[in-house]
């Protein structure tokens, strides 16, 4: 597996202090296309009209930075009063924000729809021979005359858009929900019929194979080249987006949903919840992050939507993220701002202007204050939340006796963020032998009180899994029971290394034993990531970054000069003899533990050290040697925690667990109950974080750093 060495990042874990002058005044275009009258309605989006109602409605109620009405622009067929994003549209919509905004205003800019690539019209011009095309409503085919796509919106053009609004120092955060290329196969189903890729074929559009050809070839061949290289971002800006502006140029930070090889999907959002509807998994998860945590850096949001698609396998595509990413979101400080609104009485209960889009869900705690200032042992009553929706949700008072009177100024605080350690894992579809199998199994594995409890084994097509399980015919093992993730999705290059459990060698008891020692180390793992997300909201006074160097197998050292830190929230793609490396410094006056723990793609966990910084210091080593047992994407945790004086030194060595074996054939001799306890299943399955800064004496938690790292084969 990936092991022991040492490790280093460039991420900024407190907000910058650098930040800019307030601007003016804020400005939005909104840009969505769902229906392409010139494609076929199977090529139409359900989505973008949804994420643009969303962007739209949360602008406008921004705790962070004003969005008045009138300068919130939409072009998205579907939403009321809206004109549709057709080419000439949005074409004068960006010429009029470039006319009107002055130096000092913020520019949001939200692109949701297909997207796809075609033969550069330059082909100098571009490494890899192909635009990046976003697609209007009204896209037509290829045009062998002009040599291009009809009233497709090609990235050089964006870029010298956004390039006139920074000329006249307005700074700009652009976000692109749509995807250009890239395949993922369905081997299970996940209850989320409406699921689509935004993505279109270049073969829709008409696109000429042989050129499609030619230019794919050229890009095969600079991946060969350089296995660890990503496709370039998908606008092309005059300047570096990383850089400082020239002066008199406003600032530019740039969201995209995925790499421009990749897709990226639209689905029924929240996961789980009434009243969910299709919207772009970038979009949702993106200002959802911001709804439970306004106030954040760039680039701390870039993190926690990485850690959310980690923990709730909700794509398979890796976001990327460029520009200044140490600034605060909309260019405004908001940090320390408190998870509280102001409340309306509606008879015996109360509402509040936030939903699920703020983590509130049935269930959740909250307390009622009579001044926003107040901490949380002022509180006038306890309350629970009973139902939410997106922007909108009820509570009830949860003490004895008469609800107490709600005077005017009055908020309701969110005070904890429940933890599931369970697991919720789809069945595969009826019919076949092996699945009749672990039906008979999961009869076995419920008679276990430890598992009857943790892990709610649901039907085939059960929106919400953790896991699902499939039957695969056409596959090396079609007897068995394959483990996919809750999107049920595997490419055919990923079988390979995907896990199987075989079904015609086994008993129900030993399939049984087998099944709960795979699910347990899944659990470990996952639960991990949970624990993770669920402290993202606390911080500790220390600054930490990710490097990655080469391994020089001769002199079985790091080779000095590659050690290079990880620009932005950069994913890397580490090929094996490549090192991970960490740089920890303790900018506090108190020590702090830190333990170094890494999850492979195969579940695996290894402990890869721990230690004490006392005030001061710095941590600067390299921890993790990549080999070649193991690709996929893994993952680097780092858990920060106060020290309190003459303590022993934090030692989470216990979680290190072997990795899942991809094709099991045996049962394991230890037993199924005996799995489930080893893996933290014999604890309680609910926790509770306090996400309040306001107590009179806060209470130090640890706070949990995680950093996605993709492994890949080496070239030849």
């Amino acid at each position: 597996m990936k092991r022991l060495f040492k490790l280093s990042l460039a991420v900024a874990l407190t907000l910058s202090t650098a930040i800019p002058a307030l601007a003016r005044d804020a400005h939005a275009l909104l840009i969505g296309a769902s229906q392409y009258q010139n494609l076929d309605e199977s090529a139409w989006l359900n989505g973008p009209k949804n994420d643009i109602t969303l962007v739209r409605d949360y602008l406008k109620a921004n705790p962070v930075l004003s969005f008045a009405p009138e300068h919130v622009h939409v072009l998205a067929d579907g939403v009321a009063g809206a004109a549709p994003a057709t080419l000439a549209a949005i074409r004068q919509e960006m010429a009029a924000l470039a006319a009107n905004v002055v130096a000092g205003d913020f520019v949001y800019l939200h692109f949701s729809g297909h997207g796809t690539q075609a033969p550069a019209a330059d082909p100098d011009s571009e490494l890899d021979g192909l635009d990046e095309l976003f697609l209007p409503v009204d896209i037509g085919p290829w045009n062998d005359t002009v040599g291009g796509v009809e009233n497709g919106l090609v990235d050089d053009e964006i870029g010298q858009m956004i390039d006139a609004i920074r000329a006249k120092g307005a700074d700009v955060w652009v976000v692109f929900d749509s995807c250009h290329s890239g395949t993922a196969t369905r081997a299970a189903p996940s209850g989320d019929d409406d699921v689509r890729q935004r993505q279109l074929k270049p073969k829709a559009l008409k696109i000429p194979e042989s050129r499609m050809a030619e230019a794919e070839s050229k890009a095969r061949g600079l991946a060969a080249a350089d296995p660890r290289a990503r496709a370039a971002a998908s606008i092309e800006s005059t300047g570096d987006a990383a850089a400082t502006p020239n002066e008199g140029q406003g600032r530019l930070v740039a969201f995209f949903a995925a790499q421009t090889n990749e897709t990226t999907p639209e689905k029924n959002m929240p996961r789980g919840q009434p009243g969910r509807k299709p919207q772009g998994v970038f979009t949702y998860t993106l200002f959802e992050t911001m709804a439970e945590r306004p106030g954040i850096t760039y680039r701390q949001l870039a993190q926690e939507v990485l850690r959310k698609y980690a923990v709730l396998n909700l794509a398979r595509s890796t976001p990327l993220f460029e520009g200044d990413l140490d600034q605060p979101v909309f260019g405004e400080g908001g940090a320390g701002l408190i998870l509280q609104w102001p409340v309306t009485v509606a008879g015996a209960e109360l509402t509040v202007p936030a939903g699920l889009l703020h983590g509130l869900t049935p269930g959740s705690d909250l307390l009622l204050l009579a001044s926003p200032a107040d901490p949380d042992e002022a509180a006038l009553a306890s309350y629970r939340v009973r139902e939410a929706t997106t922007f909108a949700a009820t509570a009830i008072a949860t003490d004895e006796g008469a609800a107490p009177e709600v005077p005017a100024g009055a908020v309701l605080r969110k005070v904890s963020n429940g933890i599931d350690f369970s697991l919720t894992v789809a069945l595969p579809p009826e019919g076949t032998t092996a699945a009749a199998a672990m039906q008979a199994a999961v009869a076995q594995m419920m008679q276990e009180p430890a598992i009857a409890s943790r892990i709610n084994f649901v039907p085939a097509g059960t929106e919400g899994a953790d896991l699902r399980l499939a039957v695969l015919p056409d596959s090396p093992r079609p007897d068995a029971i394959w483990i996919l993730p809750s999107t049920g999705l595997v490419a055919p290059e990923e079988l390979a290394r995907t896990p199987s459990v075989s079904t015609a060698d086994k008993t129900p008891d030993k399939l049984a034993a087998v099944m709960a020692d795979s699910f347990a180390t899944i659990a470990k793992a996952l639960n991990l990531m949970k624990v993770g997300a669920a402290t993202a909201n606390t911080s500790l006074p220390v600054e930490a970054g990710l490097i990655t160097g080469r391994f020089d197998s001769r002199t079985e050292e790091v080779i000095a000069s590659s050690r290079l830190p990880v620009a932005g929230a950069d994913v890397p793609r580490m090929v094996p003899d490549d090192v991970v490396g960490l740089r920890l410094t303790n900018t506090g006056d108190s020590p702090v533990d830190y333990n170094l723990l890494y999850v492979g793609a195969d579940y695996s966990i290894s402990f890869m050290g721990n230690g004490r910084m006392q005030p001061g210091a710095t941590l600067d080593d390299d921890f993790v040697l990549i080999s070649d047992a193991s690709f996929g994407r893994d993952r680097l945790i780092v858990i920060l925690s106060p020290a309190q004086p003459q303590s022993a030194v934090e030692d989470l060595s216990f979680l290190e667990q072997n990795p899942l074996e991809l094709s099991r054939s045996a049962a394991t001799p230890r037993g199924i109950k005996g799995m489930l306890d080893e893996a933290g299943f014999g604890q309680t399955t609910r926790g509770a974080v306090s996400l309040s800064s306001r107590r009179k004496k806060a209470d130090p938690v640890p706070v949990f750093l995680q950093y996605e790292i993709d492994t890949v084969p080496g070239g030849s």
